[in-house]
């Protein structure tokens, strides 16, 4: 595996990191303030700040064709996504935020023509939002073939009808199509060709946003995590993407780009933390010296920098893998990352705010909602349990297989 990056990327590289130095981080305390303003709109910063990006031509750099995107393998995304992490919001400006990214990808490589025609044109443009609705309430959604949404043909129309919630995206005013998952033959003897996915927009009849799901007391507002009831909902049939029992197969697909971008973005965060840890600690006077002083602060900042290496380099390899052998031969090391990435991400900004002390806690830094993020993600695109149950079957099977 090749650490040098392409001259292709180091030139995005520094050209990203300029334009997040100049424009996000002088500009992140105006967005959470026109927020208060308006909880579900676009704050005015944003548009401001998503022009400029397509200007300097830092646009859908996640996408890997050069017909849409920068043309850029997941390998050479990643240092890219890590840049985008140390802001929460920040992706968005690039347009290279979830879930409209996973979305996006399911367009391209699943949807028709007029269905690309009428969403993915849009959402490549940066003109709306989108969300996709999987996980719900009553079940052990963790499972993706117990989802119980049923999506029932009835001539040119298919009807929906279920409860999802959970749906990142889906508060937000701007959001005008979901991907909805559900089955369309419940009683199929193959568990994993029951499912099907549908876009269903917003503004449909029976759609039914019953409130914003919280995180840890956060709306997470623009975007929010809608609770929706699905209720007779019809639409026409050729907005069903590639066909009935398709759907896993089609989520499976989504989900191993998605995973690795929420890791790589995730090391960004943890890289911010670290700098904010360390800088507190240097500046920060206890009994009379500098917190850096003090050997269990030392040991904090020096084992988070050795647990950020390692996320980065585990996730370069997957990446790596993934580019070379593709998502299904680079499963493992997708599982092992999306373990290791989240709860690593956990463990550093957990002591860059015992380090901060109460303000570590409140609004004058990121590192509430940042540590707010990364444990939504230990559960977000499967739960750590599900990815070490799978990874430990693989390895079982493999390792002994071989004999001792």
């Amino acid at each position: 595996m090749n650490f040098e990056y392409s001259p292709k990327v180091q030139d995005l590289l520094q050209r990203l990191r300029q334009f997040m130095t100049e424009e996000v981080l002088p500009a992140e305390q105006t967005y959470y303030q026109q927020l208060e303003e308006d909880r579900w709109g676009e704050p005015p910063v944003m548009e401001a700040l998503k022009r400029k990006a397509q200007d300097a031509g830092l646009w859908n750099l996640f996408m890997p064709g050069t017909e849409f995107g920068a043309g850029l393998t997941n390998l050479e995304y990643a240092p890219l996504a890590e840049e985008m992490g140390r802001v929460l919001f920040s992706s968005e400006v690039f347009n290279c935020s979830a879930p409209d990214t996973g979305n996006m990808e399911v367009l391209t490589q699943y949807g028709s023509p007029a269905q690309q025609e009428r969403w993915l044109k849009p959402l490549l443009a940066g003109e709306i939002r989108s969300a996709f609705a999987m996980t719900e309430p009553k079940v052990a959604s963790s499972d993706a073939t117990n989802i119980e949404t049923s999506i029932v043909r009835d001539g040119d129309d298919y009807v929906i009808n279920g409860h999802k919630f959970y749906i990142s995206g889906a508060l937000n005013r701007r959001c005008e199509i979901m991907i909805v998952m559900g089955k369309t033959a419940p009683d199929s003897s193959d568990r994993y060709r029951q499912q099907s996915q549908i876009l269903v927009p917003m503004n449909t009849p029976g759609v039914n946003v019953i409130r914003p799901m919280t995180v840890f007391g956060y709306d997470d507002a623009p975007e929010g995590h809608g609770e929706i009831i699905f209720d007779n909902v019809r639409v026409p049939a050729e907005n069903l993407i590639l066909g009935e029992g398709r759907g896993f197969e089609i989520a499976q697909g989504r989900l191993g780009p998605g995973r690795i971008h929420h890791c790589m973005r995730l090391i960004g965060q943890a890289q911010r933390a670290l700098e904010l840890m360390a800088a507190r600690a240097e500046q920060r006077v206890v009994f009379g010296r500098p917190m850096s002083k003090q050997g269990s602060v030392r040991e904090d900042i020096a084992k988070s920098a050795c647990e950020i290496e390692q996320a980065r380099l585990l996730t370069l390899k997957a990446a790596d893998q993934m580019d070379r052998h593709g998502n299904k031969a680079a499963r493992e090391l997708i599982s092992m990352i999306k373990i290791v990435a989240p709860q690593m991400a956990c463990n550093v900004i957990d002591r860059a705010i015992q380090i901060h002390g109460a303000a570590g806690l409140g609004q004058d830094f990121n590192l509430a909602r940042a540590y707010a993020y990364a444990r939504t993600i230990r559960l977000a695109d499967g739960p750590d349990q599900v990815h070490m149950m799978q990874l430990g079957r693989n390895l079982a099977a493999a390792y002994g297989s071989e004999g001792v």
